[in-house]
């Protein structure tokens, strides 16, 4: 099978939508099938185009056996609607005909959040009369709108109606999340059409290793409890309240906060973090995949932050399924919904209430006080990690993709939900040895 995939997001960008596409088409490789993905020259998220790249008409590279080509798109930091929307219209006018380039594809996906590059999908395969998949990855433009990114208004109207007229159009939808297949069922979109395939970690990359010293003396969080923040710093994170909780564990000199990544709001939360002058907070830029498990090694719990907002109670953040197969337990703070559900079901961690700086310090200090509840919670994590493994997930989207390939179309009548199906058991988890580290906790 040849797959031509359409997204903006691709390594050398470590986001969770350039991961996923990644290691998912890395095993689409390995099982012999051709991957083609048109993307952009990397920048994101502060639109400055990584080491070694241009923004160039049309360049073809080769990583891991896929084939990617890049176009040229207006270049924008993550922040901002009116330049951000600008760079997604670029790639949809650069993406559709680099799209129609390509040789002889069997389907054509797309993935949301942004829908411009689901429209170039769709247009793609409807102009080469293949089967469209579109993978959704995020309730756009909901979720912009639930942040304050944009108003409730004719735009966003505007922005609904495209979302619509893409799912009808797609001969499947794959969902990240049991709760945007509810939604797209109850807003009248066939259950057959949509499945759901979450996401998960590769667990040959993301394994428990000992505490790299080394980088712990560096950062100087040698004998430290460290609370680590790993991901997007953006709008829907609230990580303003990490900060009152960091300034709440003053008395604690032995908890450190550590944030790595970038986003709209990390300029704000450095700026924050330095005026009230909390010495127990760490900033890192993004790091390179490669250097991740590192970064994992120093981490004593994962914190997974999101507004209170009733919408993120449909999302899974990708990096609670990195912190499984570290056996970090995590802290998640957000509203009650499907995040929270797989924290208690798996006991990978401690679910909170969100946007609650009070109750992110007492959750901190009694994983601190009490090493033999975080070492329940991280053995917890290390069994549940195999149900989320990524070779598994990627086996299972290409099953959706044989059946976008032969089934017969689905009639747009609205059907009756059902229970959804659990995905298929993965691999067992290598056996690994128990995380080692010394802590001010356990000293």
């Amino acid at each position: 099978m040849h797959i031509l995939f359409l997204s903006d997001n691709f390594p050398p960008e470590t986001n969770a939508p350039a991961t996923r596409l990644h290691e998912h088409a890395r095993e689409w490789v390995r099982l012999g099938h051709r991957v083609t993905v048109v993307t952009c020259a990397p920048n994101f998220p502060d639109g400055v185009l990584y080491a070694g790249y241009a923004n160039r008409w049309l360049q073809r590279e080769r990583l891991d056996g896929i084939e990617v080509v890049r176009v040229k798109t207006y270049i924008a930091p993550n922040r901002g609607f009116l330049r951000r929307t600008l760079d997604y219209l670029s790639f949809l006018a650069t993406a559709t005909p680099a799209g129609l380039l390509q040789r002889s594809p069997d389907l054509v996906v797309a993935s949301s959040p942004q829908f411009f590059a689901a429209l170039a999908g769709w247009i793609v395969a409807a102009l080469r009369r293949k089967p469209f998949v579109f993978e959704l990855r995020d309730l756009w433009p909901a979720s912009i709108t639930a942040v304050g990114a944009m108003r409730k208004g004719l735009a966003a109207r505007a922005l609904e109606r495209l979302e619509l007229f893409l799912y009808r159009r797609a001969a499947l939808v794959v969902a990240l999340t049991e709760a945007f297949r509810r939604d797209l069922v109850s807003r009248g979109l066939p259950e057959a059409k949509v499945r759901v395939v979450t996401n998960g970690a590769d667990l040959l990359r993301y394994r428990p290793v000992a505490r790299d010293e080394l980088l712990a003396h560096s950062l100087d969080l040698r004998g430290r409890f460290v609370v680590g923040y790993l991901g997007t710093h953006g709008l829907a994170h609230a990580l303003e309240r990490v900060l009152d909780a960091a300034e709440r564990l003053r008395h604690r000199p032995e908890v450190r906060f550590l944030f790595v990544g970038s986003g709209a709001s990390k300029d704000a939360l450095v700026a924050s973090a330095q005026a009230r002058a909390l010495a127990n907070v760490v900033f890192l830029p993004p790091q390179p995949k490669a250097a991740m498990p590192a970064i994992w090694s120093l981490c004593d719990t994962a914190l997974v932050h999101l507004r209170d907002t009733p919408l993120f109670r449909t999302v899974i953040p990708s990096k609670i399924f990195e912190a499984m197969a570290m056996g970090v337990p995590t802290l998640f703070a957000g509203p009650d919904g499907e995040t929270a559900s797989i924290v208690r079901r798996t006991s990978c961690g401690l679910a909170l209430p969100p946007e609650d700086p009070a109750a992110l310090a007492s959750s901190i200090e009694r994983l601190l006080d009490e090493p033999e509840l975080a070492r329940r919670l991280s053995a917890s994590a290390l069994a549940a990690a195999p149900g989320f493994d990524r070779a598994a997930l990627a086996r299972q989207m290409l099953d959706c993709f044989e059946h976008a390939l032969h089934s017969e179309p689905v009639p747009e009548e609205r059907l009756a939900p059902s229970e959804p199906t659990p995905p298929p058991a993965a691999a067992a988890h290598p056996a690994l040895p128990a995380r080692t580290r010394t802590t001010a906790a356990s000293s």
